[in-house]
């Protein structure tokens, strides 16, 4: 593999998640920066190939999250221009995001997910897709933007007119499955570990993923063992079967029979302080640095693998 000397940041970018990103962003580069490699920071707007074609990097760092960023888009750009990235590719990444698609593959496999349906956002409001409680979702949004939990005894109706109602055109309705919330990390294949995660209140929604304090991670869940392989296991298909890339991380119910169920998976979990993979690599002697080193490294040697090098 030869020597990567130079290195762009993918960051902000055009979705809802950009905050997250810009997060995302500043740590991966100081990761980078004490790598010794140079590094380019580039907040990613329509002119992203431009930049890219100017700045010739040796591979990109994807530290995009939501629409265009993980979504398959950016993906196509960097395969058009022949620059190594990080993170899973174009399929995999625009089917993981499509959450009813991914969910029909897993389903196919024998990977259990919650029941549901698919709503237009016409049909909302008229009743009510699913007997509470249940979810409803942006079909391909992440970090919990736009989700909402309609419980039994909640005088709320579903309002698509209301300010606050994501914007999206298309919905998923499911089941919602009480019980534990566990998070699993692969890296390359195979399973970091997993994550109990405790909001201190609420669910485990956009504030509670991005605000310390206002989450417990218990890492590993104790006591668990068998519940915890199991998840590993559930996770690692996902994996494979959508032909991920690098890391990813699953998020799982485990309801009071102990039974697992597949929310998602996520090509592009978050890198910031209060993120879930850091945390899980870190608790297998995984640093900071050396999990972003270890992304740009695999990100070089798929492309070298597909080039026939």
């Amino acid at each position: 593999m030869a020597k990567l000397k130079h290195i762009a940041v993918l960051k902000g970018g055009l979705s809802s998640e950009r905050e997250i990103s810009l997060s995302t962003g500043a740590g991966v580069s100081r990761a980078l920066v004490e790598l010794g490699y140079k590094v380019s920071e580039v907040d990613v707007g329509y002119d992203v190939a431009e930049q890219l074609a100017k700045l010739k990097p040796d591979a990109a760092f994807n530290a995009l999250h939501g629409t265009y960023g993980e979504d398959g888009c950016i993906q196509g750009v960097l395969e058009f221009l022949r620059i190594p990235y990080t993170h899973s590719g174009v399929r995999a990444s625009a089917v993981a995001m499509h959450k009813p698609t991914a969910k029909l593959l897993f389903e196919a496999a024998g990977i259990r997910c919650a029941p549901g349906k698919v709503l237009d956002r016409s049909e909302i409001g008229k009743a009510e897709p699913l007997p509470r409680p249940f979810v409803i979702k942006p079909v391909d949004e992440g970090s919990s933007v736009g989700v909402i939990i309609m419980r039994e005894g909640d005088n709320r109706v579903l309002d698509v007119n209301s300010p606050d109602f994501p914007k999206a055109r298309k919905f998923l309705a499911e089941q919602y499955i009480g019980g534990r919330e566990l998070t699993v990390g692969v890296l390359d294949g195979e399973a970091l570990g997993v994550i109990e995660v405790k909001p201190n209140e609420g669910f485990y929604d956009y504030k509670n993923k991005y605000t310390a304090g206002r989450t417990e991670y218990l890492v590993p869940p104790p006591e668990d063992k068998a519940i915890c392989e199991r998840a590993m296991a559930m996770t690692v298909k996902a994996y494979e079967l959508l032909e991920c890339r690098g890391v990813a991380r699953a998020d799982i119910r485990c309801n009071e029979k102990e039974e697992l169920f597949m929310l998602e998976i996520n090509t592009h979990p978050g890198m910031t302080p209060t993120s879930l993979v850091p945390k899980l690599a870190k608790n297998k002697g995984i640093s900071f640095n050396k999990l972003v080193e270890k992304l740009i490294m695999l990100a070089c040697l798929d492309q070298e693998v597909r080039a026939g090098i």
